[in-house]
Parts: structure tokens; C-alpha cells; sequence
């Protein structure tokens, strides 16, 4: 097997990224995404954009500094599927992280589905803890069109920067 390596930069997504993003979610889930992106403008969230050479998304995320007093919460992490289990999501977080302790923060916080074990071992890896669980809910639009109310269990997981 032959690796290949691409190098990634990060910057601030922006709203002429969204085309380009209709692999993380349904189209409510972009249009939840450029509603963010005016949150950003205001300062109160910084939302990720990692990109290839070509400087299109390949994996997004926001951190939220509005939701807990001196806590920098990691949400709506997404990796385009193609590039899964490849780093990227680490490299990802790592940036969010960074954003955080740039904005002197030394708490990182976020929610992981119960059901994607695969996403809460990667936020083990990189540090993360669990500390408890809360019921999470978003829309989503069906192929047919029509908008329904998902709901999970999330483990919550905290990891300190200092």
C-alpha cells in the first residue's frame, strides 16, 4: 500500500463554501450552517473550514464561545465520508483547539452522539473525557422533501488546553 499525502490548511469558512458542502448534511443542515456563519461575524463562534490544495472543504466545524462562560464548545465537526478515518478530523479538532486557546480559553467542550462510536474514540485520542450525557435534538429534511426532528442521547466530553 502506498501512502499519499496531501497537505491541509485551515481557515475561516465562508459563505461561498457552502456549495461545496452538501456532503456534510441536507440542505437545512447548510442553510443551519450559513445562519452560523453570521454568528461568526459577530465574533461569538469561529466556524472551520480544513481544505486541500485545491482550497474546497473537505471537513468543517464550529466552536461556540456563547454557550458555556469560559468554555469553547466544538459542534457540527464533520469530515467529508471520502476522507474519513485519514487524520482530518484530528487536524481539525487540533485547529478548534487552537482557535480556543488563541481567544484564552482553556476548556474545550463538546457532545457526541452515543450512536457514532467511531467519532467519540477519535475525541478520546485526542484527549477528550467524558462527564456526562444530555438529550440533543436538529431537523432534518427527508429525500422527500419534508423537515423531521431527529433526537440522540450525547455523551458530553471536556478536555483541558492549559
Amino acid at each position: 500500500m502506498t501512502d499519499i499525502r496531501v497537505p491541509l490548511s485551515v481557515r475561516d469558512l465562508a459563505h461561498e463554501d457552502l456549495p461545496s458542502c452538501d456532503w456534510s448534511g441536507s440542505a437545512i443542515h447548510v442553510r443551519q450552517i450559513a445562519e452560523q456563519l453570521r454568528r461568526a461575524e459577530l465574533g461569538e463562534v469561529d466556524y472551520l473550514a480544513v481544505c486541500g490544495p485545491a482550497d474546497v472543504p473537505v471537513a468543517i466545524g464550529g466552536v461556540d464561545y456563547m454557550l458555556k462562560s469560559g468554555v469553547g464548545t466544538l459542534w457540527q465537526l464533520g469530515v467529508h465520508p471520502a476522507l474519513q478515518s485519514c487524520g482530518v478530523g484530528t487536524f481539525l479538532i487540533t485547529s478548534a483547539e487552537a482557535r480556543i486557546t488563541a481567544r484564552g480559553l482553556a476548556v474545550a467542550e463538546l457532545g457526541v452522539e452515543e450512536s457514532n462510536p467511531r467519532a467519540r474514540a477519535l475525541y478520546e485520542r485526542s484527549g477528550y473525557r467524558s462527564y456526562g450525557r444530555e438529550l440533543d435534538s436538529w431537523d432534518v429534511e427527508t429525500e422527500e422533501g419534508s423537515v423531521k426532528r431527529c433526537q440522540t442521547m450525547c455523551t458530553l466530553m471536556r478536555k483541558d488546553l492549559a
